[in-house]
């Protein structure tokens, strides 16, 4: 069973929060203004549900003290989150303040903030009607790499959940697929997760023949026969990080073609992980990739991007994308996965999330890359 890493401390959080101030700064902001989501969670610990109608705020800026704007109904949760001791905490109360002139003395009233991307249009107008002279950018545009680069800490808890959605992947295949349906396989694998420590999944796609050709395919009704390609890609979230892996089997013993087109895929996806190494532009992991499958003659069949982040959600930057030349720093952690599709056969994708090192790329994931036959 993989184990559980130890908790951030408030520290953690608080060296997370001065990086991200500085960062802005940097770029040319004065601060920072994150919204419940996945950067709060990131630079805080502190889960709000993303729908709230409530103003909540993190306000960072160089040299100031980190503060949390929060409902007055909500404070004591904030006042237990992990960072709450690296906090200033302010609060607001229905009917009795306006938060968004409580939260005007916190910024410089002619300056530029870096906005969290999921902060409601209520809440930005709320801030601008407050502060005419500031301006706002999205902070996927200001700080793309925000969350990118993870600090030891983080790749620990990585590590385990790639480690826990292989644990997963070893047990699916010791089940049969032929009769069953792809639902019922989606089902093992997402029980499988949660036994090895998943206390969230977010996916578990299940594509067998045709239905493989589809990149994003949810699992169906259909029967899974002998003879069928079939990909799955699953993952989720492991104390609070995520697992995303993509291993294709074979019902029964494989045609030659059928083997062909897998083994390009594995060396595609093995190229693309040894172009991994500090320096390297994202654009050139894909390149990699791209040109095994090119050369094999399937170059239109792979019909998505190399690969993407990962951290506190399974999808973030940085992106293994033609035109992306941001590069690669040791601690980025993304997936490599290449795929081919034939439209109406079935397709092949081979993913494992790899963490760049001072010197390389170390996969996270270690299962058998092999077509598996399975029953």
């Amino acid at each position: 069973m993989p184990t559980t890493p130890p908790p951030f401390t408030a520290d953690d959080y608080r060296a997370r929060m001065d990086r991200a101030a500085l960062a802005a700064a940097d770029a040319g902001f004065a601060g920072v203004l994150v919204a419940p989501g996945p950067d709060l969670v990131h630079l805080t610990g502190h889960r709000v549900p993303a729908d709230t109608e409530r103003l909540t705020l993190l306000v960072l800026a160089p040299g100031r003290d980190p503060v949390l704007v929060v409902p007055a109904l909500e404070a004591g949760e904030a006042a237990h989150a992990p960072a709450a001791p690296a906090l200033t905490l302010r609060d607001w109360t229905d009917g009795r303040h306006d938060p968004y002139a409580l939260t005007a003395p916190l910024l410089d009233a002619a300056g530029r903030y870096a906005v969290s991307d999921n902060l409601w249009a209520l809440h930005l107008l709320g801030l601008r009607g407050a502060l005419p002279g500031t301006d706002f950018a999205a902070l996927s545009d200001a700080l793309p790499m925000l969350r990118a680069v993870k600090d030891a800490r983080e790749l620990e808890r990585l590590a385990a959940a790639g480690a826990a959605a292989d644990a997963a992947y070893r047990e699916v295949l010791r089940l049969r697929f032929a009769g069953r349906t792809e639902r019922d396989v989606a089902r093992d694998l997402a029980d499988l997760l949660r036994r090895f420590g998943h206390e969230q999944v977010d996916f578990t796609i299940v594509g067998s023949g045709p239905n493989g050709a589809d990149p994003h395919h949810e699992a169906g009704e259909r029967t899974i026969r002998h003879g069928d390609m079939v990909v799955m890609d699953f993952g989720g979230l492991k104390d609070g990080y995520g697992s995303d892996t993509t291993r294709t089997v074979h019902v029964g013993e494989p045609s030659p073609a059928e083997q062909h087109i897998h083994d390009v895929v594995r060396e595609a996806q093995q190229a693309g992980v040894d172009a991994v190494r500090p320096g390297v532009a994202c654009q050139d992991v894909d390149r990699a990739a791209r040109e095994i499958i090119e050369a094999a003659g399937y170059g239109d069949l792979f019909i998505h991007r190399t690969g993407h982040g990962i951290g506190v959600t399974t999808h973030e930057p940085p992106y293994m994308v033609e035109g992306e030349k941001q590069p690669l720093v040791p601690g980025m952690c993304f997936s490599v996965e290449p795929g081919i599709y034939l439209p109406g056969r079935f397709g092949v994708r081979i993913e494992d999330i790899v963490a760049v090192t001072e010197d390389g790329g170390r996969r996270l994931n270690t299962t058998d890359r092999a077509l598996a036959v399975v029953e």
